[in-house]
């Protein structure tokens, strides 16, 4: 989740509906200055018991951020707390119950973020040693009780968490058991970003199939492949899902805008705090009519808070957050922003990518991100076949995107080969989490301490 920081001397008071456009067309770039962004969240554990490691606690959460230092990253604070830590390959940051997230720094090519990536894992497992901690690629706690995890001191989380309960029965799931991979991608007008959102939005349950990981739930199987996709259908309807509106004739950065300010708010920062304003609105902020900062009216700063507190399958900032995948190890971090580079950043692969999921109506849409949780390549898609089916057209398209681009590292090679991850999995019909399950029941013998073997 984002990290806030105070806002410079410049932070206009939003007097007109312009303004609540500009984010987003702000991001529109030509293809040439076009980026990759990555964040990778991990389940950090103490190896001599496996606990998640409090903040405070001898090389805890806050010792192995402020161990960054020695490679060069500068603390971030928030009431005096270390919050995360920037540095020139992004931001690591704490996610509610400790969650260790890399928000890296925008980059040119794959070959750049998979070494980005590499350089964040060398750094973290150093400290790791040092620390006695250990690293877990899932996308979901696998054996541990909301009661047994610790929660990090940041002002969003503890609003966030009050507020969860009210909407919705797995939110705090999500906050507190849960870690994800995201790739952030770039457009260069209105018309190219609509077309991007929708082929992507279509096709996210995809990536939660391939990406499929997080089948235990407190020391046994769920009965889910991807429980932490799951969860997000039952967070808070305000504010997730698969956006119908997105599919509609004429939708833009103003339909968009409109979705935003029916999202209710969380929270508004003022000097230094979070002040709880959890289920209030935004157009009544916009007329000074916000309870808890009556006649104030928000800025700038203010919108961009409200733009990351969304949580739909894809969301629109200055760019595009694919939302769809569970967390995973480090060659499938390199996976994600893969798959979708090579189908949204070549314009061939755009147009042929949409071609095969433009005619899904939204009932069928819906009916495929709510069974792939459970069914993951084996869910059912329009025209009686498999999810399987598709992605082996998709994977084929994704290919021909990345070579089409051209981007070669000093051995000549292109960007391809981070896909092979994913077609392995396609090529055997089996995501992570079902080969997680067969060491359950099989090698492991039901022992899910075993889980920890597969860290990073």
């Amino acid at each position: 989740m984002s990290t806030r920081e105070a806002s410079g001397a410049e932070d206009p008071i939003i007097e007109s509906r312009d303004q609540l456009v500009a984010p987003m067309q702000a991001g529109e770039k030509p293809r040439e200055k076009w980026r990759i962004g990555t964040e990778h969240e991990k389940l950090v554990f103490k190896d001599y018991d496996h606990h998640a490691p409090a903040y405070d606690e001898p090389c805890g959460i806050r010792d192995i951020l402020l161990n960054l230092q020695e490679f060069g990253w500068e603390p971030v604070e928030e009431n005096g707390n270390v919050i995360a830590m920037r540095g020139d390959d992004g931001t690591v940051s704490l996610e509610p119950a400790g969650q260790l997230e890399l928000s890296g720094a925008p980059v040119e090519n794959l070959h750049q973020t998979c070494a980005e990536t590499g350089r964040h894992l060398t750094q973290v497992k150093k400290i790791g040693e040092k620390c006695g901690v250990g690293f877990l690629g899932l996308g979901m706690w696998p054996d541990k009780t909301r009661e047994e995890l610790p929660i990090m001191p940041k002002g969003r989380y503890e609003i966030m968490m009050r507020h969860m309960p009210r909407v919705g029965n797995l939110g705090l799931d999500m906050m507190l058991r849960t870690c994800t991979i995201q790739v952030n991608l770039d457009y260069c007008s209105e018309a190219m970003m609509a077309k991007m959102f929708r082929t992507s939005l279509a096709l996210q349950p995809l990536a939660t199939a391939l990406f499929a990981n997080s089948p235990f739930t407190e020391g046994k199987p769920n009965g889910f492949l991807s429980f932490r996709s799951h969860i997000w259908s039952d967070t808070d309807p305000h504010r997730t899902g698969m956006l119908p509106f997105v599919f509609e004739d004429g939708f833009g950065y103003e339909r968009y805008v409109d979705y935003m300010l029916d999202v209710p708010m969380y929270f508004v920062y003022r000097d230094g705090r979070y002040i709880d304003a959890a289920g209030l609105s935004f157009r009544d902020f916009l007329a000074g009519k916000l309870s808890v900062l009556p006649g104030e009216k928000p800025t700038q700063s203010d919108w961009w808070d409200h733009l990351s507190t969304a949580f739909p399958e894809v969301r629109l900032k200055s760019f595009l957050e694919m939302r769809g995948a569970d967390g995973g190890p480090w060659n499938r971090i390199c996976a994600l922003p893969a798959f979708w580079v090579g189908l949204l950043y070549d314009g061939a692969a755009l147009d042929a990518a949409w071609d095969l999921v433009k005619g899904w109506s939204m009932e069928e849409r819906e009916a495929l991100r709510n069974a792939v949780p459970r069914l993951a390549l084996d869910a059912d898609i329009p025209g009686g076949h498999k999810l399987r089916d598709l992605a082996r057209d998709v994977m084929a398209i994704s290919r021909q995107g990345l070579a089409a681009r051209g981007q070669l590292n000093s051995s000549g090679d292109n960007e391809t080969g981070f896909l092979e991850t994913l077609d392995e999995i396609v090529e055997s019909g089996k995501v992570p989490a079902q080969r997680l399950l067969d060491k359950y029941h099989g090698e492991w013998g039901g022992d899910i301490s075993r889980v920890y073997e597969e860290s990073f």
